[in-house]
């Protein structure tokens, strides 16, 4: 009787993917370490510049862009406000690594530039995500501002976990065990006088551990995922919009990357394979699915504001299924992303300057100068 081998390379990939989610949650409680560590008010000093909604929806915006990680930003963010960071400046941070996620899109959209159909259809089939999450900025940044809708309903949500426990505690005290012991030996080797140097060289070491968490957990995903991911998809696709949103969530929770879910759908609209209208309630659902990380991180978190980590990752997911709620559910708004982004697919079809000009005004020029006039 023969014994089949043993998939070693699968067995270390399981292995360095693990590895991977230790260190996404030991950088997300360094984050919140070094953030504690600056201290109070001298902490604060450095996110005065994010303190109005706007600066920190570009703050959001133009960091996600430049990392193309909504995983990453999302986690930072939910370390920053274990560790002091207030809700009213973290949820529209959030808000602005949804928008700057969708860069990734556009940029998958590029190789078909050859074919100009393709072309056209493929950047519809990209901007539709920047055009709902630009949308669904413009509904909920406003609601936000005026009633604090987010963070109600998300501290609605999170009430009964404060109530499990002391208000430190959410449950995840298993976390704490394995990262504390390098959080502190970090935070021991820094001498420093002041201690916003301090905070501010463990946050800076978490996140390029984070980062790179984040990236290195992305490819070994890619790897043993992504063909149930393509059957997931095919599956779906037809079935009708319900189908499409689940599918969406199921394939970015299980690659942990919409990036990947985009670079899975957007060549199948260049090539004709699937409308554009199909492949939208697909798009929604990775939109819903890039959550989980920003969940996974807040496990990570401990202390007096752990509760508050938990609280933003749950914004990040409220304001994602409340999009989706709003700019599908209700017919009124369903097909509006579809024309704005047919609309400029079209001026791009004729004029490629037109890319150009819609990536650097939208990711960076008007961020940029928003920025600027609200400081």
């Amino acid at each position: 009787m023969s014994v089949s081998p043993l998939p070693i390379g699968n067995t270390l990939r399981w292995f360095s993917l693990i590895a991977s989610l230790y260190l996404l949650l030991l950088a997300v409680a360094m984050i919140s370490t070094g953030f504690k560590l600056a201290s109070g008010e001298q902490a604060m000093a450095l996110f005065e510049f994010a303190s109005h909604p706007v600066t920190g929806l570009m703050v959001g915006l133009i960091a996600t862009a430049l990392i193309q990680s909504s995983s990453t930003t999302t986690s930072i963010i939910v370390g920053l406000v274990a560790g002091g960071l207030p809700l009213q400046i973290a949820i529209p941070m959030i808000m602005g690594a949804n928008i700057g996620t969708t860069l990734t899109n556009t940029l998958v959209s590029l190789g078909h530039l050859r074919c100009q159909h393709e072309f056209r259809r493929a950047f519809a089939g990209a901007t539709v995500h920047d055009f709902f999450n630009l949308l669904a900025v413009c509904i909920f940044l406003p609601l936000e501002i005026m009633f604090g809708l987010l963070e109600k309903l998300s501290g609605w949500i999170v009430a009964p976990f404060a109530a499990m426990g002391s208000s430190g505690s959410i449950g995840f005290d298993f976390i704490k065990p394995m990262t504390k012991p390098v959080t502190e030996f970090i935070s021991s080797q820094l001498q420093f006088e002041n201690p916003i140097i301090n905070g501010t060289i463990v946050i800076g070491l978490g996140i390029f551990i984070l980062f790179f968490a984040v990236l290195f957990m992305g490819q070994q995903l890619k790897t043993l995922m992504v063909g149930r991911a393509e059957t997931i998809l095919k599956t779906a696709l037809g079935r009708g919009p319900s189908h499409g949103i689940a599918a969406g969530t199921a394939v970015t929770v299980l690659v942990q990357s919409s990036s990947t879910t985009t670079s899975l759908i957007v060549p199948l609209i260049g090539n004709n394979i699937i409308t554009l209208k199909e492949a939208y309630p697909f798009t929604l659902g990775a939109n819903i699915g890039t959550c989980i990380t920003a969940l996974l991180a807040a496990m990570a978190v401990s202390g007096d504001h752990a509760i508050l980590g938990l609280q933003i990752a749950l914004v990040h997911l409220c304001f994602n299924v409340l999009g989706v709620l709003v700019l599908y559910g209700i017919p009124l708004f369903r097909n509006w992303p579809i024309y704005c982004a047919e609309w400029l697919a079209e001026k791009a079809q004729q004029n490629k300057l037109t890319v150009v000009a819609y990536i650097a005004t939208v990711f960076f020029i008007i961020p940029a100068a928003l920025i600027t006039i609200t400081n």
